[in-house]
């Protein structure tokens, strides 16, 4: 069956389109792979994606106990009767992030209550889900997992930045999901992941051999992130995307560096794509550096007006001390905004190289991110002509189309190993 068309599941556990990327992701991946003449459903708790014509949507009903509307809601009485809402609940009320857990159960019950007559799928594509539960369709269907970056990284440093022993305890309890997804995680027919350090990464960290890991790369949606002439680049306006405000994405050290560099241009001012969040000390760090007037929060938005954003910004910044990818760093570059990013993680394989396509500056460093910006703040000649450069390099080395095609290859690897393994 090599060349004929796929069906695929595609499951997400949540597929929120304006807040984190695995909603940009299920969407831009499915339909894709749809263009390319497969079947796709797209399995997906609350908040649900906005998907492309000709893609399936399976809605799998959660809680939904985030939802900025209800915010850790009670169940109601009729929800409570299905066991695995009071797991989802009590779970989550005692500090726990059941989410991607409870998801799968409710995903594997439906297939299994369809006693045949239901879906078939050649290949189960997991977007980072990883639960154990999933492995109970394995032995049907051959199972691969996409883990765009290693969560045990975001855990490391987001206890190392805690402050309490609350705070502390609470992070332990939140990542507890961790080891089962670990174990889970090398029983996989193949891992995917974005780019060549997280590889590296997820095989020492999740020991997973290396040869069962498959780097199928990432797009960039040039049709809504590209340049737009008609908008006039506005003097002393930095932009940053904050789609969780966890320890990982160093936002504390570009407010240090904002800091640093008001006193010498007080009109310096930073507008985020996102929120503070609700625990963090974000808020604090603003006051405490006298920030309130230069630092401007825009919440969820849609990516059209993410583009005109870029489009009005003098340079972008990506302050993270570690990516899988990078994906706001792809849409700043492919909007030909000069960046200024760390070397975190796979930001230099998507950045290029340092002083032609970006600027590559130490993770961690208030006083690195400065030097940086202030060296591009200095040269306008040279933030045009990288800027042209970066769009180049987003045009030529990273579309959906060509990350379609390594998953399909992915894909139908696995289904040859699994009919070579029952010959």
């Amino acid at each position: 069956m090599s060349g004929e068309p796929l069906r695929i599941a595609l499951l997400t556990y949540r597929g929120n389109p304006r807040s984190g990327g695995q909603g940009i992701y299920v969407r831009l991946l499915s339909r894709e792979l749809v263009e390319l003449g497969h079947h796709v459903d797209v399995w997906s708790g609350q908040p649900y994606p906005e998907l492309c014509d000709g893609v399936g949507m399976v809605k799998v009903p959660s809680l939904d106990l985030w939802n900025d509307q209800a915010f850790f809601r009670f169940p109601t009485a009729r929800e409570l009767r299905d066991p695995i809402n009071v797991s989802e609940y009590a779970r989550t009320v005692t500090g726990g992030f059941p989410e991607p857990f409870t998801f799968s159960q409710r995903v594997v019950r439906t297939l299994s209550r369809a006693n045949g007559s239901g879906p078939k799928y050649d290949i189960l594509h997991d977007n980072q889900t990883l639960a154990p539960e999933l492995l109970r369709l394995r032995s049907k269907i051959p199972l691969v997992a996409t883990i765009h970056h290693p969560m045990t990284r975001d855990r490391r440093i987001a206890l190392e930045s805690s402050h309490t022993l609350r705070e502390r305890y609470g992070l332990v309890r939140w990542y507890s999901f961790l080891p089962k997804q670990l174990r889970m995680s090398r029983r996989l027919d193949r891992v995917m992941t974005v780019s060549e350090a997280s590889a590296d990464d997820i095989a020492g960290e999740y020991g997973i051999a290396r040869e069962r890991i498959r780097v199928v790369g990432i797009g960039i949606d040039t049709t809504v992130f590209h340049p737009k002439p008609d908008i006039q680049r506005e003097p002393d306006l930095l932009v940053a995307t904050l789609s969780a405000d966890s320890a990982i994405k160093g936002f504390r050290y570009l407010l240090e560096a904002l800091a640093i560099l008001r006193r010498e241009r007080p009109a310096l001012r930073l507008v985020v794509v996102g929120s503070p969040g609700r625990k963090t000390h974000t808020a604090k760090l603003i006051q405490k550096l006298g920030l309130q007037d230069a630092v401007q929060f825009l919440g969820k938005v849609e990516a059209d007006e993410i583009a005109r954003l870029y489009a009005r910004a003098t340079l972008a910044v990506v302050a993270s001390l570690y990516e899988g990818f990078g994906l706001p760093a792809g849409e700043a570059m492919a909007c030909e905004v000069p960046l200024v990013a760390t070397t975190g993680g796979a930001l230099p394989e998507v950045v290029g190289r340092d002083g032609t396509t970006g600027v590559l500056v130490e993770p961690g460093s208030g006083e690195a991110l400065a030097r940086g910006i202030r060296d591009l703040l200095d040269a306008p000649e040279k933030r045009r002509g990288m800027g042209l450069a970066a769009k180049k390099r987003v045009e030529s080395m990273f579309t959906w189309r060509r990350a379609a095609e390594r998953r399909v290859e992915v894909y139908r690897e696995a289904i040859a190993e699994r009919v070579s393994v029952a010959c």
